[in-house]
């Protein structure tokens, strides 16, 4: 008995290296063709493929080498976040007032808006969340307060996330635009507007047509200039830290169909406040004073008013339909906001650097090193973040066994016909994800770093690597 599981033990063992070898010679092929290419003579290269089911080995080229993963860090923020919150999480944000309703309706204190974190308060991307259903959600719960008149102001709290909202390692030239907006503790519509162009003359200036949605408490100068065909977007917004003057700078194609680019708002907080009282100013219910955020009381001196009595709770969609949108379109402020709230759920100050701290912890306790783990963001837009991708496939194939897995699973793009999230930043190029290989589940990590040339073309030479997964 003993000779015949012996004998059929080896016989599975001598099959499954016959099965895994051709990939593994295939692979390192394609990893070599890849790694010796003209694109990636001054490079830095890493693939790892993991059996998704046992987590062993399939290929390894410079696992442990630690480089910037741009947007696949998506994945390991995500995983975290089910982990550590649950698909079913919600956040919760407050609205209320301060002071006390007098006879004839008037409120004499403050109507306050008092977030919690929630990345998606007045987001297009739900109808739940949308700005005019969230707007409407709050005028209900003023008027069945009875609420005709607002002796005071409305103020946006966005207190619980601290004043720090940019993750350090960003750049300057990211921060200003609607991919680079900082994290609040009141998000409002992903804390991003557009400015429509009016475009020209090829190497004239471009001028500023609108903002949508109208944003008069700042003011704009443009020195854009009007760029040949093919030359796509190069504009960038800049705002200097508390200031109200945003310069757009760079170029704009003249093919460019959209006119139009998408910037950060400064303060959301106070954002969300001014679209509430705008709102109620056009319904007849008048406010005696300007809206104000925590931010702009604090640069007055003055303290953020507490609810008193709570109106009602604002719910966000589900963890799982959040980070579906997250990595579906790579969401950094998603990211940053999942990163903060994972450190505020295990008790710390909700700050990127405790969320860092949180997500090592976690990973460390199963048996990952720190180390390979060196980050300063949730979104991997800091140019500065560097994990291997030995540690990245470990993750991805640690939530195949988790029952959440198959939102997650969902939440990844597809690119190249595979389910894999993509990360681009300047001069890198990766992906991260899932592929099935003659009904073997396979997860994987590719990074490219520091490479020349045209990132298409390195796409493309890329995908030939993974193609040997299909």
């Amino acid at each position: 008995m003993m000779i015949r599981k012996s004998w059929l033990a080896s016989v599975l063992f001598f099959s499954g290296n016959l099965f895994a070898q051709p990939l593994q010679q295939h692979l390192q092929t394609a990893f070599n063709r890849l790694q010796t290419d003209s694109q990636c003579r001054y490079a830095s290269v890493s693939l790892t493929v993991l059996d998704a089911k046992t987590g062993e080995t399939v290929f390894a080229g410079n696992p442990n080498m630690g480089l910037a993963t741009a947007s696949t860090l998506k994945t390991v923020t995500t995983i975290t976040a089910f982990n550590l919150l649950g698909k079913d999480f919600q956040y919760q944000t407050q609205f209320g007032y301060s002071g006390s309703v007098g006879a004839d309706g008037t409120l004499t204190g403050d109507v306050i808006i008092k977030g919690a974190g929630d990345p998606t308060l007045g987001s297009w991307r739900y109808e739940s969340s949308h700005e005019h259903h969230i707007l409407s959600l709050m005028v209900d719960a003023l008027q069945k307060a009875g609420i005709k008149k607002i002796n005071g102001r409305i103020v946006g709290d966005d207190s619980i996330f601290g004043s720090q909202s940019i993750p350090p390692g960003w750049i300057w030239m990211d921060v200003g635009n609607y991919y680079g907006a900082g994290t609040s503790g009141l998000t409002w519509r992903e804390n991003q507007f557009d400015i429509k162009l009016r475009t020209g003359r090829i190497g004239s200036p471009i001028e500023i047509a609108r903002e949508v949605p109208a944003v008069p408490y700042l003011d704009f100068k443009s020195e854009l200039l009007n760029a040949p065909a093919g030359t796509g977007d190069e504009a960038y917004a800049f705002l200097p830290v508390g200031g109200k003057l945003m310069y757009l700078r760079g170029t704009y194609a003249e093919d460019q169909s959209k006119k139009s680019i998408s910037v950060a708002l400064p303060d959301p907080a106070y954002d969300a406040a001014f679209r509430l009282a705008d709102t109620l100013k056009r319904l007849g219910i008048l406010v005696s004073n300007e809206p104000e955020s925590t931010g702009t009381l604090t640069a007055k001196g003055l303290p953020a008013p507490q609810i008193a009595t709570n109106l009602t709770t604002i719910l966000s969609p589900r963890l799982s339909q959040i980070i579906y949108w997250l990595n579906q379109k790579s969401i950094n402020l998603y990211a940053e906001q999942l990163l903060k709230t994972i450190a505020w759920k295990a008790g710390k100050q909700p700050s990127t650097e405790n969320g860092v701290e949180v997500l090592q912890d976690f990973w460390k306790a199963k048996g990952i090193d720190p180390h390979s783990l060196n980050i300063f963001d949730g979104s991997g837009l800091s140019p500065g973040d560097r994990v291997t991708t030995l540690t990245m496939a470990a993750i991805l194939q640690s939530a195949k066994k988790e029952t959440w897995f198959p939102d997650f699973y969902e939440s990844l793009p597809t690119y190249n016909n595979m389910k894999m999230k993509s990360g681009t930043i300047l001069n890198v190029l990766c992906y991260a994800g899932y592929q099935t290989y003659k009904g073997r589940e396979l997860c994987f990590s590719i990074m490219v770093n520091n490479f020349n040339g045209s990132s298409r073309a390195v796409k493309e030479k890329i995908f030939r690597v993974l193609d040997e997964l299909k």
